[in-house]
């Protein structure tokens, strides 16, 4: 028989809690489900008010993955969703994971989440700019880091904080808070930013996708910012051959990153990490924090840098 738990006086079905969804660790589902309860406060703020997609992935990694946008089959009536109009589906609409009932119930579809850069009711006006930092092999998130520290700078210039975590795959992503701002205006600043640092650092950065200008080298994956496109939120567990975790790191750490296992943190890293150094990106949640886009972009050179 499926167990029942409540969660917040709501019913929830669990179920394979016994199955093993990371083979090279023997991590199972109840493990992968006692993660999410144990990290839901910091989670639940980067997700709150944020329609949320889903890469299921429902017999572990080596399995079939499938991404979905529309609430999954089944899914209870207490579970909140917000409009997300598509052109191929006006009504569309997707998940809101803003409390632990919500989040308890997503875990036990096995999924990543993923978030828009802007909240429900605010289509294309997005509250966030996301860089998206790829190693191209044999470059590593060592080269990443470097790359991430031109970047800080850069943007400071402008007036912008940034804030780092780990992809919970290769990579780094950087976030900063916005003011309000339309998805189009970030996405074209982002771009910029993009090409300049690859102008800047021709050796370590590439702007464009295309593999055969990436070996070795950082690609700056800009194009997170389009309205369409989501990231993968602050703590959720990835899909890979370990249960890695997308973790908000400190920028002493990416100064110091000299091995990649130094940026690689499992599901059970991260509880002791928050309890150490608390939600690093919590200043994201805080409307105080948010600035403007600068109105133009302009080529500038951060503190330091020389030319």
């Amino acid at each position: 028989m499926t167990p029942i738990t409540m969660v917040e006086g709501r019913r929830i079905s669990l179920s394979n809690l016994d199955k093993v969804l990371y083979p090279e660790t023997g991590t199972t589902k109840g493990e992968v489900l006692h993660y999410y309860a144990t990290v839901a406060d910091p989670l639940l703020a980067h997700t709150h008010n944020r329609p949320v997609s889903f890469l299921r992935y429902p017999d572990g990694p080596d399995g079939q993955l499938f991404f979905t946008k529309n609430p999954p089959p089944g899914t209870p009536a207490w579970v909140k969703t917000a409009p997300v109009p598509r052109s191929d589906e006006p009504s569309a609409a997707q998940v809101l994971v803003s409390d632990l009932p919500s989040l308890m119930w997503a875990a036990n579809l096995v999924v990543e989440f993923h978030t828009y850069q802007w909240p429900a009711g605010s289509p294309a006006v997005a509250d966030r700019l996301v860089l998206d930092l790829d190693p191209g092999p044999p470059a590593t998130v060592v080269e990443c880091c470097a790359a991430a520290l031109w970047l800080r700078e850069r943007l400071a210039a402008d007036g912008l904080a940034a804030y780092a975590k780990t992809s919970g795959s290769k990579g780094l992503h950087l976030a900063v808070a916005l003011e309000p701002t339309p998805s189009d205006r970030v996405s074209a600043y982002a771009k910029a930013l993009a090409q300049e640092a690859e102008r800047e650092l021709p050796d370590l950065v590439v702007h464009r996708m295309a593999k055969s200008l990436r070996p070795g080298k950082v690609f700056v994956d800009h194009s997170q910012n389009a309205a369409a496109k989501t990231t993968a939120a602050p703590y959720t567990l990835r899909a890979r051959a370990r249960p890695t975790v997308s973790a908000p790191i400190s920028w002493e750490e990416v100064a110091h990153c000299g091995d990649p296992s130094q940026l690689v943190f499992l599901a059970d890293d991260v509880p002791p990490r928050l309890e150490r150094d608390g939600d690093l990106f919590a200043p994201l949640t805080d409307p105080d924090r948010a600035h403007p886009l600068p109105a133009h972009h302009r080529t500038r050179k951060p503190p330091g840098t020389r030319r």
